[in-house]
């Protein structure tokens, strides 16, 4: 039997979850957890076969709380479940510790298919997905302005491009108005651009967001 753990601060989400997976003979959910320090605490005191973990959660990030718990437990598979297109994170997730990476829009089946491949000891993405990073891998070192950017940094540049506000951003990240702004000239520095029209024209431009 393969015990899970799903760390998500939707409560819809969960049960969703939960829901899909009671009917799977070999799976069952034996844990949930809301943020990531209760995510942190559940993965230091029990034994899990998998995590299944959501990346935009409040407070810390998902990949920041990904790189504490490969510190902790390096032997345990984290699927990571979003809402972010493929595109967006999974390399970013895959190189931060994760086993795999599926968007929230994917189907039951696919779900149930990735849990078992990583408890396996496997990695799972998207046949797409996994053509785009070989692609990444055999185009040359020069990197693109966006991959200059902190974890943090290219998820608030993802959600700006998604036509979020600071205040909007703030609130989805339990961070203040002026720390998203702090971050937001940062991203516009580093990545040599001046607004956010032009922020917005590269991350569709670059297929970060739909």
């Amino acid at each position: 039997m393969i015990k899970v753990l799903i760390a998500d601060d939707h409560a819809i989400v969960r049960s969703g979850l939960k829901q899909i997976l009671a009917e799977i003979a070999d799976i069952t959910v034996a844990g949930e957890a809301t943020n990531g320090r209760e995510t942190l605490e559940k993965v230091q005191k029990q034994h899990w076969d998998v995590l299944v973990l959501d990346i935009t959660m409040p407070g810390r990030s998902g990949l920041e709380i990904l790189k504490d718990i490969k510190n902790l437990k390096p032997e345990l598979p984290v699927l990571v479940l979003s809402m972010h297109a493929e595109e967006q994170f999974a390399t970013r997730t895959l190189k931060a510790g994760a086993a795999g990476y599926l968007n929230k829009e994917s189907a039951p089946e696919e779900l149930v298919k990735a849990i078992r491949k990583v408890c396996a000891g496997g990695k799972y993405v998207s046949a797409t997905q996994a053509e785009r990073m070989v692609g990444e891998l055999t185009g040359g070192a020069d990197k693109l302005p966006h991959e200059l950017l902190s974890d943090r940094e290219y998820e608030i540049l993802c959600l700006i491009a998604s036509g979020k506000t600071p205040t909007q951003i703030a609130g989805e990240l339990s961070l203040s108005v002026k720390t998203v702004s702090t971050y937001r000239a940062r991203i516009l520095e580093k990545m040599n651009l001046t607004t956010n029209a032009q922020l917005t024209h590269y991350a569709i431009k670059g297929g970060l967001v739909e």
